[in-house]
């Protein structure tokens, strides 16, 4: 058989072929005088049970072992750790659909896109943010934290702050502390209602909030710090970095407000 005949009855191309042959997996036959190879039915019985093991998804690595006169792995061994896999990934499809599920059985998905049920929870206690350019600022980094963030630590922050806003009145002093900044989009550094909003801010959070005491306010160590500050009005910004102080203060003091 030519080439394009073996590959025709076997169902592939004879690109394929010629991959296959570059790989190792088929032997290339003799060729012929005029420079033709020519295929036997044992070089399609090879391809095609090459294309079988293909179809049911092994790699051709796997492939390889399976054919590979001194195998490292039987093709049982082989199949086995493929239906294991699969079976991972089927897991993983499941926790995505139910994921899909609840943010379609909300009556209202956050602007900020798709967050986790725990997020969207804390953002349904604090209520509607439209009229506060800071508090929709707000959620839009929490969301980011909540994509970038280790399991262990996206836990623990909305652990602490669902607490802080289910406490009577949590949710009013936020929306008190967005007012507050939302006024200082335009004011100097030195306005006396950045301490005002820091205090207010400072209200609103808990002191286990920070990682460590040691925290940085000033942003001078810390890189993403300073980008952070650089995405606030100057007064926003030094607001929030005596917010800051003020709670590295209170974990020094034992969290006492």
């Amino acid at each position: 058989m030519r080439i394009g005949e073996l590959a025709g009855a076997v169902g592939v191309t004879t690109r394929t072929v010629r991959h296959y042959h570059h790989l190792g997996l088929l032997p290339e036959p003799e060729r012929l005088g005029n420079g033709y190879r020519d295929y036997t039915l044992r070089h399609a019985v090879v391809l095609a049970r090459i294309r079988r093991l293909t179809e049911l998804g092994l790699g051709l690595a796997e492939v390889r072992d399976v054919l590979a006169e001194d195998a490292g792995k039987d093709l049982a061994e082989v199949l086995t750790e493929l239906d294991e896999d699969l079976a991972r990934q089927e897991a993983a499809i499941r926790r995505r659909r139910e994921r899909l599920r609840a943010l379609l059985e909300r009556e209202e998905l956050p602007a900020e896109g798709p967050v986790s049920p725990e997020l969207a929870a804390l953002f349904g206690e604090v209520g509607p943010v439209s009229d506060s350019p800071m508090a929709a600022k707000d959620r839009e980094i929490l969301a980011m934290l909540d994509t970038t963030a280790s399991p262990e630590a996206r836990e623990q922050l909305i652990g602490l702050l669902g607490a802080t806003f289910n406490t009577p009145g949590g949710a009013e002093r936020a929306r008190a502390a967005y007012s507050l900044l939302d006024a200082l989009v335009d004011a100097d550094t030195d306005d006396p209602r950045v301490d005002e909003a820091a205090r207010a801010l400072a209200a609103c959070l808990p002191a286990e909030l920070l990682p460590t005491a040691a925290v940085d306010p000033d942003g001078s160590h810390d890189s993403f710090l300073r980008a952070f500050y650089a995405d606030f009005a100057p007064a926003q910004a030094e607001a929030i970095r005596r917010t800051l102080r003020i709670l590295a203060e209170q974990q020094e003091d034992g969290g006492t407000p």
